[in-house]
């Protein structure tokens, strides 16, 4: 957004992450209340709040150690003129989704679309700001604004790219459970129980494990969502070892509330992170 990024064009991982993490393992964590939809981009219904970080991507995205810039995911490289009225970002060649079909503008250019009609209203206010979208290349899209607005051209890198195979001609906005968005993200949707649990497995071919902006992350093989039926409940799960992790932000809670008997055995680690 202003000055120069902080990383260099050839990083080799975002600062806070170890490239070399290993792989493996699972994890269980908790959610609250339930859920009825497997798709996080519409209006209709509730969806697992985590689904959109795990499952699909964007052309762009953060390093959460720098405000105001973004890295390239999807897309190798991003150009946009001095006045920001336009931006053109090229895709990776090895982009692809789950289904190991290639990420193509096509794609790019339905999923702007389809969000800024069908999907969440969230999405509308972006793509009423985007006067065109053009394929002008074998792996390019240019987006051309209508609003005097510099930070359009970092948003414009932040929607999910959805398959045009999986959803042209469907009714994506009342899609049913069972039809679930399929993504180019490091994990797929490989089990679901209604409202109850959701587990996601780590795509062994998932395209982008030595892109600089991936490299060293999503490490876990297994990540099970379980739904309790409000805060409480959930906390005694933790502390019965249901759970592996859970993220405190009451800080009364965190003083009174934990020196139960995991915590006391060490079982159950306690710690805090600076902001």
């Amino acid at each position: 957004m202003y000055g120069t990024p902080a990383l260099p064009p050839d990083f080799v991982s975002l600062p806070y992450v170890r490239p070399d993490a290993p792989k493996g393992g699972s994890i269980v964590l908790g959610n609250t209340g339930g859920f009825d939809s497997l798709n996080p981009f519409v209006r209709k219904g509730t969806a697992p709040w985590q689904l959109p970080f795990f499952t699909h991507e964007s052309l762009m995205g953060r390093s959460w150690d720098e405000p105001f810039a973004l890295y390239g995911l999807l897309a190798e490289s991003i150009e946009t003129p001095e006045d920001r009225s336009w931006v053109e970002f090229t895709l990776r060649p090895e982009a692809r989704f789950a289904d190991g079909t290639p990420v193509t503008p096509e794609d790019v250019i339905f999923s702007y679309d389809l969000l800024g009609t069908q999907g969440h209203p969230r999405y509308h206010g972006l793509r009423a700001q985007i006067s065109s979208i053009t394929k002008t290349g074998p792996r390019s899209v240019r987006m051309t604004f209508n609003t005097d607005n510099r930070e359009l051209a970092l948003l414009a890198g932040m929607r999910p790219i959805l398959s045009k195979a999986q959803w042209e001609g469907r009714d994506f906005a009342n899609a049913p459970l069972a039809e679930i968005p399929m993504g180019s993200g490091p994990y797929t949707v490989t089990d679901y129980d209604a409202g109850q649990q959701v587990t996601l497995t780590r795509n062994p071919e998932y395209w982008g494990k030595d892109v600089p902006f991936r490299k060293g992350t999503h490490n876990i093989d297994q990540i099970k969502l379980d739904f309790y039926g409000d805060a409480n409940v959930l906390f005694e799960a933790f502390k019965a070892g249901e759970i592996s992790a859970l993220r405190e932000f009451n800080a009364e809670t965190w003083a009174t509330q934990y020196d139960f008997p995991a915590v006391q055995r060490g079982d159950i680690v306690k710690s805090t992170f600076r902001h």
